[in-house]
């Protein structure tokens, strides 16, 4: 059976975070945070499938550079607790094979990119060798800014309201989109956003691991404890 998961998080200086961090880590590259000036370095780490950046149009040529774009987001925010970067990360199914896992998530950034006028880092991280073979996702790093062709100007802040229903509407889409890959695949699966109760589905939902039990185990190499406890039953 197909899994959806996407989820929506923000990177904030108030927690102690950059987006040139995020953006490093994730592209697993080395970027240099010019606000700080603290290199980042995540070169050595492993898993990257696929790093892509997908601009709006008429976005100027160096965002095309990923250490540029995230320290000229950075720069963009000028208050001690901002929110400098916005995060959606998605499962992308097994089902697929590696060319139509990427087409998805690409085509996903790219009607986000589209919608909302911000830059976005897409990258695609394969699933650990000591856990679930099924686990492909992706990190879609999105800047808090819609970028023009003089930068970065106003903020995103229909994204910041849940009222707004943009939330809502990015998880329905997703798993729309699922489905027309599967389709066009030619494959019987499908995926929905809403929640079991909302199906009408009397079962309990499967385990999801979550982001820090997986990259607990990509960093050790070892089985979180997290995922110990759901094949134990200890967790629901």
């Amino acid at each position: 059976m197909a899994i959806y998961h996407l989820s929506v998080k923000t990177v904030a200086r108030s927690k102690g975070q950059s987006v040139t961090s995020a953006a490093a880590y994730r592209a697993c590259c080395k970027l240099r945070d010019q606000r700080t000036g603290e290199q980042h370095d995540c070169s050595r780490l492993t898993g990257l499938v696929s790093a892509d950046i997908v601009l709006p149009e008429g976005a100027p040529a160096w965002a095309s550079d990923r250490e540029k774009l995230w320290n000229a987001a950075e720069q963009a925010e000028v208050r001690r607790n901002a929110t400098v970067g916005r995060e959606f990360e998605i499962a992308l199914p097994a089902e697929l094979d590696e060319s139509g896992r990427r087409r998805l998530a690409l085509d996903f950034a790219r009607e986000l990119v589209d919608r909302h006028g911000f830059a976005s880092d897409v990258c695609i991280r394969q699933p650990n060798s000591a856990g679930d073979e099924r686990n492909h996702y992706a990190h879609i790093l999105c800047s808090t800014r819609r970028l023009g062709p003089s930068g970065f100007g106003e903020k995103t802040r229909e994204l910041d309201d849940l009222k707004t229903g943009e939330v809502v509407y990015w998880r329905a889409r997703f798993a729309e989109l699922q489905n027309l890959f599967f389709k066009e695949a030619d494959l019987a699966e499908l995926v929905d956003h809403r929640t079991l109760e909302a199906q009408g589905i009397d079962r309990e939902p499967d385990g999801h691991i979550g982001t820090a039990a997986t990259h607990y185990e990509r960093r050790t190499g070892r089985l979180s404890r997290r995922r110990i406890e759901l094949a134990e039953g200890v967790l629901p």
